[in-house]
């Protein structure tokens, strides 16, 4: 299988380094579907995965000043490329967002399902919503959802860094993607062209408590920070609006015979990578 990678950023380096010479990572800034189109012929990709998006820097509240910039990025530019992939007759797969949901679902476990509709506050939610709203009305075409990547490799991006560089953390629950575990998933669901909406996130749930004491544990001891309720993060400035927490339901890839990980399990396993990455100074 021949895939063609949109978003040369974190989630499309770690794919292309996962898959070596099955992928090949573009470097093309789609704006439209000519664009894309031009990429498609010139690869003759058997499939497309798309991690192109804008998330904003040094974080998600970037958006809500620059909503043309994320509409361009999230919305628009992944209906451009499908609109390219529709006409090549080539599957997609778009990685969209949980970050769609906020809160408890309606639901009596409360968590989110695949086709429930969001309920998205700022500007980068919104942008990704929208695309899965336009997307999820084509065919050949695949959204898998991830939501607060925690990866083994220490970087940036990462769920781990980000919560152990603050001195203010929230303790609040939510659905986690284990970024070893994504990758596999992604590569199932192209391989078997799988149509519609996906959950891409490990079974069961994490609390930042739990994360940051197997940090403790694994990685530093001597880490602290001073624990915050949800609602001081906007009241103490360290944010401009409230952050989506939820828990997602993975209900549809077991239609596909995927399984992921429990949390529990596949967190610990990461950190303790994680650790040893860091040992060996990475």
């Amino acid at each position: 299988m021949k895939i063609l990678i949109f978003g040369a950023g974190y989630v499309g380096n770690r794919c292309k380094d996962a898959w070596g010479d099955e992928a090949v990572l573009s470097k093309v800034h789609v704006s439209s579907k000519q664009d894309a189109l031009a990429e498609i012929v010139a690869n003759q990709p058997d499939v497309v995965l798309n991690c192109a998006g804008v998330t904003g820097s040094p974080n998600v509240d970037w958006c809500d000043s620059h909503q043309l910039e994320t509409i361009m990025g999230n919305t628009l530019m992944p209906i451009a490329l499908a609109a390219a992939c529709q006409e090549a007759n080539v599957y997609l797969l778009h990685m969209g967002s949980g970050c769609i949901f906020y809160g408890d679902s309606p639901h009596a476990d409360k968590q989110w399902r695949e086709d429930d509709f969001g309920n998205p506050l700022p500007a980068y939610s919104r942008s990704k919503w929208a695309a899965d709203l336009a997307l999820s009305t084509l065919p050949n075409v695949g959204i898998a959802r991830i939501r607060m990547p925690i990866d083994r490799i220490p970087g940036p991006r990462n769920l781990i860094n980000k919560v152990a560089g603050y001195k203010k953390v929230i303790d609040v629950e939510n659905s986690v993607t284990i970024v070893d575990d994504m990758i596999e998933v992604f590569h199932q669901l192209m391989e078997k062209k799988a149509p519609g909406i996906f959950h891409v996130t490990n079974p069961g749930s994490m609390r930042h408590r739990d994360m940051l004491k197997l940090y403790e544990e694994l990685v530093d001891p001597a880490h602290t920070n001073e624990w915050i309720e949800n609602d001081e993060l906007v009241k103490l400035g360290l944010a401009t609006k409230g952050r989506s927490n939820n828990i997602l339901a993975s209900t549809r890839l077991a239609e596909f015979g995927i399984t992921m990980r429990p949390t529990a399990e596949a967190l610990r396993d990461t950190m303790e990578k994680y650790a040893e990455a860091k040992t060996r100074g990475a």
